[in-house]
């Protein structure tokens, strides 16, 4: 199903889409903003989620390269967490990141089979050399954590009623990454779903949009399919296409574990993965 209208969170969250429509809200109150927010939060991996993808860069000029991925997401005591592997041709998933939501989240990478070692250097970093999705675009979002998050208004995003909520980063994270200013993100007010982000530069200009492109009905649930990233300065992009899903999945604890970030993990059977097509 197209959705030309739906833009969007990189990386994958579940969504369960009620029936019926409602008409355009007003702006909430300041409690009713947070309560919005906190709820999206929650239904971040509300569910445990095991996925596959191609990750497609997309450049202006040149050539495409592609790469094998998957990761697994669920929760834990401090909040969503998300496994990520990628294929990088060095005989196997061995590029590998952690990255834990919630107030006291982080980040940890690992290759070649080694201990996840905490890295928040990274997080603006490409998954794999050339490609313009970071750890930032992976759910679950730092930003969405960030303490300053405010809303800012109801906008029509592709004929999408959403709320914006502006997200400023801490004065540390900024010491560190100086290169964003701060986070615009875009939650649909009909299905709490994260139709669009944008991350703002030191001038106040988009240097990086989030795209939703399709979704698919897995089951009674819609899940994005399609998604890209693009430099608003080179246009060059990058393309995740989920190639098959499995949710509500049983999952080992130490899937989310830094310490073993680097060992090799058991994907779910076969049969149990939905294959999603083109």
């Amino acid at each position: 199903m197209r959705t030309p209208g739906l833009l969007a969170v990189v990386l994958v969250a579940v969504f369960s889409l009620p029936s019926g429509t409602k008409g355009a809200p007003a702006l909430p109150d300041a409690p009713t903003a947070a309560a919005i927010l906190e709820q999206f939060r929650q239904m971040v991996w509300s569910e445990p989620i095991y996925a596959e993808f191609e990750l497609r860069q997309m450049p202006r000029r040149g050539a495409e390269h592609g790469f094998h991925g998957r990761f697994w997401g669920g929760r834990n005591g401090r909040g969503p967490v998300t496994r990520l592997e990628i294929d990088v041709g060095k005989g196997g998933y061995t590029h590998r990141f952690l990255i834990q939501g919630g107030a006291e989240g982080g980040l940890w990478t690992s290759d070649m089979g080694a201990v996840g070692v905490r890295n928040e250097a990274a997080l603006l970093s490409p998954l794999v050399p050339g490609v313009e999705m970071t750890p930032l675009d992976v759910l679950p979002m730092p930003y969405l954590y960030w303490l300053d998050a405010n809303l800012a208004g109801i906008s029509r995003i592709r004929g999408r009623t959403s709320y914006a909520f502006d997200f400023t980063p801490s004065a540390d994270f900024s010491a560190q990454n100086p290169e964003v200013r701060s986070v615009r993100a875009y939650l649909d007010t009909q299905y709490d779903a994260l139709v669009q982000s944008e991350v703002m530069g030191t001038d106040g200009r988009i240097s990086k949009t989030l795209s939703l492109l399709e979704l698919k009905k897995v089951g009674e649930r819609w899940i994005p399919k399609d998604l890209d990233v693009r430099n608003e300065a080179t246009r060059d992009k990058t393309r995740l296409t989920l190639t098959g899903v499995a949710i509500g999945i049983s999952q080992d604890p130490g899937l989310f574990d830094p310490v073993q970030l680097g060992a090799v993990v058991v994907t779910p059977a076969s049969k149990s993965v939905i294959r999603l097509s083109p």
